[in-house]
């Protein structure tokens, strides 16, 4: 296990297994920031022929929505977690689906393998993320498309982050688990930097959160 897999083993050490599954099934407040923020997505999601690949797929509930969309010929989801990919790989087997543990900075797939890449909400966890945008580039097919979102950390965003971390009964397994700020607009400027065209840059959820759709 390489040092960034192996950090970012630790930061995420208490995220439970199907996070997002119970969150969306026990919690109201989760169940409606995940609606709303995956409507926002959804309306972005073009349909593909060929393979998908989820950076930061966690438990695989948002896996589902893209492949459903997208209608891809297949996904495969990446995390960092063993614990969460195996509970996906056991969840959705019998889906066009499958699940790895692999890190983000080093993605162990053939240059142009995939037709459209996401990354969701997954960007403020890693240690490089111009070094994981670079790796994604690589992975895409010319043409392709990315989708990319991240909290905007405006000042409401930080209002929200503070309560959730510290008041809120679930809140608190994400605890220090933000490792990268993507304030006045850090997601556009790291993306044409590692040379992608811009196609959508929107802010939505009060300007909480920050969409960016590239293409290769």
């Amino acid at each position: 296990m390489n040092k960034s897999l192996k950090e970012a083993v630790k930061l995420h050490r208490n995220t439970p297994p199907n996070w997002y599954q119970e969150s969306i099934r026990v919690d109201l407040f989760q169940r409606f920031w995940h609606q709303m923020r995956f409507s926002e997505v959804s309306r972005v999601i073009e349909k593909v022929s060929g393979k998908i690949l989820d950076v930061g797929c966690a438990d695989g509930t948002f896996s589902k929505v893209i492949l459903d969309k997208s209608q891809a010929e297949s996904l495969i989801g990446i995390d960092v977690l063993k614990s969460s990919i195996d509970w996906a790989n056991k969840h959705w087997r019998k889906s066009k689906m499958r699940f790895l543990v692999s890190d983000a900075h080093r993605l162990k797939f053939d240059r142009g393998a995939f037709e459209a890449v996401f990354a969701l909400e997954v960007l403020e966890h890693v240690a490089d993320p111009e070094r994981v945008l670079k790796e994604i580039k690589r992975v895409m097919k010319k043409g392709g498309y990315s989708i990319f979102l991240v909290p905007s950390d405006s000042f409401l965003f930080k209002i929200v982050w503070f309560f959730w971390l510290h008041f809120y009964p679930r809140g608190w397994v994400w605890n220090k688990t933000h490792i990268q700020s993507f304030k006045n607009n850090y997601l556009a400027k790291i993306a044409k930097k590692v040379g992608f065209k811009i196609e959508v840059d929107k802010k939505f959820a009060l300007g909480m959160l920050h969409l960016v759709k590239v293409r290769k």
